[in-house]
């Protein structure tokens, strides 16, 4: 399953040389990540009320060409791997239209209890989610 997110750059989002500043791409993954669990019928509110979490603990990102204030960008999310108690969900940045990736990368997640934040098993419903 994936999903395919539009953003339009704001000139806040810029740094001092005219492009996106690179944190905030995690902020991109983030959207895209709460729409792909939105798309599988199961939202981060959801998760919460529930009683268990999915921190990130491991992001890697990789820049390839800058995106520039009002660009349309499309931020493609989907789950890559998910074993155990850990989950990755990878993402790839593009201009819209347009075939060139300007970031890839991936966000590492562990399942955890809210109430202990120690890492647990996904609920059976998440996995249904995740599989359709």
């Amino acid at each position: 399953m994936e999903v395919t997110i539009e953003y339009r750059v704001p000139y806040a989002d810029t740094d001092q040389m005219g492009v996106v500043y690179y944190g905030n791409y995690l902020t991109l993954f983030e959207r895209a990540r709460n729409e792909l669990m939105r798309k599988c019928g199961y939202t981060y509110r959801e998760c919460e009320e529930e009683g268990w979490m999915l921190p990130v603990i491991h992001a890697e990102l990789d820049y390839k060409s800058p995106a520039r204030y009002d660009d349309l960008l499309e931020i493609t999310a989907s789950v890559r791997a998910l074993k155990g108690v850990r989950m990755e969900i990878a993402c790839i940045v593009r201009r819209k239209g347009e075939e060139m990736v300007l970031v890839e990368g991936f966000t590492r997640h562990c399942f955890v209890s809210s109430a202990t934040f120690r890492p647990v098993p996904p609920p059976q419903r998440f996995l249904d989610c995740i599989a359709q």
